[in-house]
């Protein structure tokens, strides 16, 4: 019985196994190439425009304003105690723990998710990116994450941001975009098996 039991283990771990497709060499380089330089960038922007544009706003120094655009985009300083548009503001520990899980699916899904699309994978890679730099600001500057970019007509303003947060929302085009294209596609080829 118990070589039985054996054997029955053995063919589930074999399946298991056998399902097992990690990434293309390809893929590998695509993603960690884009990983790898969208964290650099978006650090390297945070820490030149804060230093830059000087003032320390963790010491209670106002925000520094410097326009680009008049009447439409000006650098500033800004640091977000939330998420997007400031939601879950002052909740470092949940804001650590939900980045902690998105980076971690999002990286088991790359690895294990059989994606074949190079868009699909510059998406995912995006999202890492966009997420690692948002979780580096929150777990190394007092939960605190840093935005400088911000855009406004007339009185009203964008929520400050940084180049994290256009990873996150090019990424989220992207899928969506990747969406839309397999639903074209399959309608198209659900016409053509049905066509006489």
């Amino acid at each position: 019985m118990n070589d039985n039991n054996k054997t029955k283990n053995d063919s589930w771990l074999a399946k298991i196994i056998a399902d097992i497709h990690l990434p293309t060499p390809a893929a590998n380089i695509i993603f960690f190439t884009i990983v790898i330089a969208g964290f650099a960038l978006d650090l390297w922007t945070k820490h030149a425009i804060f230093q830059w544009l000087g003032g320390d706003p963790w010491k209670g120094d106002p925000n520094v304003i410097y326009p680009v655009i008049d009447g439409f985009f000006n650098l500033v300083t800004r640091l977000n105690p939330g998420a997007a548009f400031s939601i879950a503001s002052g909740q470092r520990v949940i804001l650590l723990s939900v980045s902690i899980v998105a980076l971690v699916v999002i990286l088991g899904v790359f690895l294990f998710g059989h994606l074949r699309s190079k868009t699909l994978i510059v998406a995912f890679a995006l999202f890492t990116a966009g997420i690692m730099g948002n979780l580096f600001d929150r777990a190394f500057n007092d939960g605190l994450v840093r935005d400088f970019l911000d855009f406004y007509v007339g009185d009203y303003h964008w929520p400050a941001f940084n180049v994290a947060d256009s990873m996150l929302c090019i990424a989220v085009g992207l899928l969506i975009i990747c969406n839309i294209m397999t639903e074209v596609s399959q309608r198209r080829d659900h016409s053509q098996k049905t066509e006489p």
